[in-house]
């Protein structure tokens, strides 16, 4: 079964797709924000941040297939 999860390249792209649409989101989000004189909510960059640190996670080589 762990074999079979690691071939699924449809689901990898899938997560990739969703994280790096909540950075964009939450990058064009704040600057709008910033344009009209509003803070940014601390959610915003919260999500944004956990979605790099997501991508990182997700793109960084393997240890282990080295």
């Amino acid at each position: 079964m762990n074999n079979k999860m690691e071939k699924d390249i449809l689901l990898y792209r899938m997560v990739v797709a969703v994280l790096g649409l909540t950075v964009v989101v939450s990058v064009v989000g704040a600057i709008i924000l910033a344009m009209t004189g509003r803070s940014t909510p601390e959610v915003i960059v919260a999500l944004g941040s956990a979605a790099i640190g997501g991508l990182a996670g997700l793109l960084a080589p393997s240890p282990l297939n080295r």
